[in-house]
């Protein structure tokens, strides 16, 4: 079994040196300006998943997609040779689309905000659905008792 520390050191030297050679050694014009978000390998450390950004549309996206593919070769062989494995792990190149998901939380937020804010306007000028007063009140006292004196109660004396 694979220590996981072992991994998750092999992980992040995958992801420094695919940064550095994307960096400094490719040359494709299609590459946009791209930021390595993270890399993950697994247990075996055979295969490699390394996630990344790209500043642009969806072009921008798609170029520097097809150029990393093209440079899929290059990239493993030099990962390869960094880390000194048996063998050298496949590269897998994934979109990292958390910048999207961030914008369409703060969305979602904004939305739910202008909706409390008109769920308070309208609380405000609610009128109530029965009577204003809902609880009972107590009867008035019954005729010849004054209001400020007690019902005499018999009972027993003590």
């Amino acid at each position: 079994m694979t220590d996981p520390a072992r991994v998750r050191r092999h992980a992040e030297r995958v992801r420094e040196l695919v940064a550095s050679v994307v960096r400094t050694q490719i040359k494709d014009p299609r590459l946009g300006m791209i930021t390595i978000t993270d890399a993950r390998i697994t247990a075996d450390l055979r295969d490699a998943t390394v996630f990344y950004t790209v500043l642009g549309d969806a072009a921008a996206q798609a170029g520097t997609a097809a150029a990393l593919d093209s440079a899929k070769g290059l990239l493993r062989s030099t990962v390869g040779k960094a880390l000194g494995l048996r063998h050298s792990p496949t590269l897998t190149f994934v979109l990292d689309d958390v910048q999207d998901h961030a914008k369409h939380i703060d969305d979602l937020l904004a939305a739910a905000r202008n909706a409390d804010a008109a769920i308070h306007e309208l609380a405000a000028n609610a009128k109530y659905a029965g009577d204003a007063q809902p609880y009972r009140l107590e009867e008035p006292e019954a005729e010849g008792e004054e209001a400020g004196e007690p019902a005499d109660e018999s009972g027993p004396a003590r």
